[in-house]
């Protein structure tokens, strides 16, 4: 984990570097797995793996910007405050690692019954509604991003004359649909 870490930072390329992010948090599901917890490994996989560093890799290469790395005049300053604020964060999380009673408290699971199944227990007895709800929130959330983000293709040498039927959107973007075949002749 530490390897691919470093690499993120190190790498010129940003591609590399968002695969290496992704190593990384299959790196911190596998601890989670060795901790035994792995309801939280899986949803790290699932969560960051699966979506948060695929949207990562979508962005960079969607933007595909090609722009040569110029340093600018006073850049030793921040690098400079980079390094002080990156000591002092070290400081400060060495300090909560030994001050902190690391000693377990909670009873282990009982039965050798998996973390998974009592989450999901849970889940479809008292929390269900919740659960269901969410769900139902998430799915409108991603249609709407769905219709918010469609593109169609609109070629400017068509005039509406030209097209014999219409599509019905949202009243803020009017489109017509083109048909993207050979129009027939008459």
């Amino acid at each position: 984990m530490i390897g691919a870490a470093i690499g993120v930072v190190l790498f010129s390329n940003i591609v590399y570097s968002a695969f290496l992010l992704g190593g990384v948090f299959i790196s911190i599901a596998g601890i989670y797995l060795l901790l035994n917890a792995d309801f939280v490994a899986a949803a790290q996989i699932l969560i960051y793996v699966g979506a948060v560093n695929v949207l990562i890799l979508f962005a960079i290469m969607l933007v595909n910007k090609r722009e040569d790395f110029v340093a600018f005049p006073n850049s030793w300053v921040r690098k400079v405050l980079t390094g002080l604020v990156s000591v002092g964060l070290f400081g400060l999380l060495s300090t909560m690692v030994l001050a902190t009673p690391w000693a377990y408290s909670a009873a282990p699971v009982a039965g050798g019954e998996s973390s998974i199944v009592l989450i999901g227990e849970h889940f479809f007895t008292d929390f269900l509604l919740p659960f269901e709800l969410a769900s139902i929130l998430l799915l409108i959330a991603m249609v709407g991003a769905i219709i918010l983000a469609r593109r169609e293709y609109l070629p400017d040498l068509l005039t509406p004359s030209k097209l014999g039927q219409t599509v019905l959107t949202l009243q803020e973007r009017p489109r017509e649909l083109v048909s993207t075949t050979s129009e027939t002749k008459e």
